[in-house]
């Protein structure tokens, strides 16, 4: 294992003082190796399209009625403290915390009749698409590792999937997307404040590094378990990739914002770091980072933004955090149109339930399974339209449910796979199809 030493400051995301390091294995996960993970990655067949996801995850469960669904015939117990406006798609009415969104609606899809939840506070149906029950030995693959396993590298400097969702008090939240059954080789990888700093390498010339290559091959001689695939096999031309990862400034250099024009960064915010309760801060740069990090060669970026499980205060709350979601998403999705990226990379914002129609006793809503809403741009799609409704309360999808498992057929589609005909082989050595039974497939309004 080669080690590069540094700062005795630094602290790991796990909080403990340590002395600063860099190795090979030290930026892999679960025990996994670099040169292990790029190996697998190689393997897998490679695309000169490079088309990305960017998801942004709304831990706690947003208020669909309150955002993209507005009740505006329905009693102020159910109607609540905001109002609908028009935006520029005539016919279409949003909430009054997203004016900026109002503006550009036309770039949207919005979603009002999600269905299938399984009621938990887990962001895992919205990395999978699938149910928690019946999972397969390893468990279900989220998107992004899915991508890896696919299509590989873009560029070897940066991992095809990373997760940017901070740690969290219910760490169900703070998923980033597990790889499940297709291994740890596909596993997101996860960069923090002290992490970028290992990256730099701490002013670690390339001559001092040319000395540790030749540690790493008298000390660092191990065998790793031969998958079915036999995707372990030539470590050397791996290890040196895994050098290349290191010594390039790319990733470094995706995740530094101080790189960013700072009028763009004033455009998408800068959020704050202060949790609230057991969730998550308010990052908005994270959004420009997920931009970065696309642009730089990502498949997939997911990330979390703030908390959302608001038994109480749902308007005070709603008025704090909505309007950032709304500048963040717009700014988002204005600079990936503006670099010519917006038809290439699919945003989706979405939370794990709605909430329920009737406020409580609190000024809170209540966890609601029944439906939900989501939002997409780009990617390609036909927007700037409204797919389903809900009952005149906000209690079910009266007309056109649509399933997580349809968006995911979407964003796969978006990415060039055929989830009718694509499968990826679980740890039994049998076929599965991306959505379940093959019987979704890609939304028809919006492709």
């Amino acid at each position: 294992m080669l080690n590069i030493l540094g700062s005795q400051k630094s602290k790991f995301c796990d909080q403990i003082t340590r002395r600063n390091f860099l190795s090979i294995g030290g930026l892999a996960l679960g025990g996994m190796s670099l040169p292990q993970i790029l190996q697998a990655e190689a393997a897998a067949p490679k695309r000169k399209q490079h088309k990305g996801i960017i998801m942004i995850f709304l831990p706690g469960g947003p208020p669909h009625q309150d955002m993209w669904d507005i009740k505006v015939d329905a009693p102020s117990e159910i109607r609540g403290e905001f109002n609908a406006i028009q935006t520029n798609v005539s016919g279409i009415e949003i909430g009054d915390q997203f004016p900026r969104m109002a503006q550009m609606a036309d770039k949207f899809a919005f979603i009002r009749s999600m269905v299938g939840s399984d009621g938990r506070h887990d962001a895992f149906q919205c990395l999978t698409g699938q149910r928690f029950n019946n999972q397969p030995l390893g468990g279900w693959p989220s998107l992004g590792s899915v991508l890896s396993k696919k299509y590989g590298v873009v560029d070897p400097s940066i991992p095809p999937f990373l997760g940017l969702s901070p740690k969290m008090g219910h760490m169900e939240w703070a998923r980033a997307g597990d790889p499940g059954f297709l291994g740890l080789a596909h596993a997101p990888f996860r960069p923090n404040g002290e992490g970028m700093a290992d990256m730099t390498l701490n002013g670690i010339s390339l001559d001092r590094l040319d000395d540790r290559k030749n540690v790493l091959r008298s000390l660092d001689q191990f065998r790793s378990n031969v998958d079915a695939s036999g995707m372990m096999e030539g470590l050397d031309s791996f290890t040196q990739q895994a050098f290349g990862i290191l010594t390039s400034s790319k990733l470094a250099d995706a995740l530094d914002l101080s790189k960013e024009d700072q009028q763009l960064r004033d455009r998408y915010g800068r959020g704050t770091k202060q949790l609230r309760a057991d969730g998550g801060p308010k990052l908005l740069d994270d959004f420009l980072t997920a931009r970065r990090l696309i642009e730089a060669g990502a498949r997939c970026v997911t990330l979390a933004f703030s908390r959302w499980d608001w038994h109480g205060g749902n308007f005070k709350r709603g008025r704090e955090d909505m309007p950032m979601l709304d500048q963040g998403v717009t700014a988002l999705v204005e600079d990936l149109e503006h670099r010519g990226m917006l038809d290439d990379v699919t945003v989706v914002v979405w939370g794990e339930f709605g909430r329920t129609p009737k406020i409580n006793a609190n000024s809170g809503r209540d966890h609601w399974p029944r439906v939900s809403t989501a939002l997409l741009a780009g990617g390609g799609m036909k927007t700037g339209k409204v797919i389903g409704s809900t009952n005149r309360l906000g209690e079910y999808a009266e007309d056109r449910p649509v399933h997580f498992q349809e968006v995911f057929a979407t964003l796969y589609h978006n990415l060039g796979i055929d989830v009718e005909t694509t499968t990826v082989t679980d740890l039994q050595g049998r076929p599965r199809y991306l959505v379940d039974n093959n019987q979704y497939k890609a939304m028809p309004e919006l492709v």
